[in-house]
């Protein structure tokens, strides 16, 4: 009985230890510049600041208007590359810090476009029609 009982512990344990991975995994360390360093953190401020852009009232005021719905845009915006998010966050720079409600709506509507033009062009939207979509 005793015997039979070690008999199907052993099998068990041989078993399970056949299971193991006892492969090795390999660690790499090497040095990091600081202009990579520097990337990383403007490609993630960039997206902050644009995500940050259309969670204001009169930005989302103004999509709302173009028949854009806000969650969408976000959306949209996350499935943006680091490159395209980085290219918008510096037209956004460039635009002026002050100013009457009408600059900010206009500033939202190229946002906007600039965000629909390239969904579209990437083939993920078919929204303007003078967007040529190879199959």
């Amino acid at each position: 009985m005793r015997q039979r009982f070690m008999k199907s512990i052993s099998f068990f344990l041989i078993f399970s230890f056949l299971l193991l991975d006892f492969t090795v995994q390999k660690a790499k360390a090497e040095m990091i510049d600081t202009g990579s360093i520097v990337t990383l953190a403007k490609q993630g401020n960039a997206r902050a600041r644009v995500m940050s852009f259309l969670d204001r009232q009169d930005v989302q005021q103004a999509m709302e208007q173009q028949g854009i719905a806000a969650e969408e845009a976000k959306q949209r915006v996350a499935a943006l590359s680091d490159a395209e998010v980085m290219q918008i966050a510096q037209a956004m720079d460039q635009l002026p810090a002050g100013g009457d409600a009408f600059g900010a709506i206009i500033g939202a509507a190229v946002l906007i476009f600039i965000v629909l033009l390239i969904t579209d062009i990437a083939g993920l939207t078919h929204v303007f029609s003078f967007v040529n979509h190879r199959r």
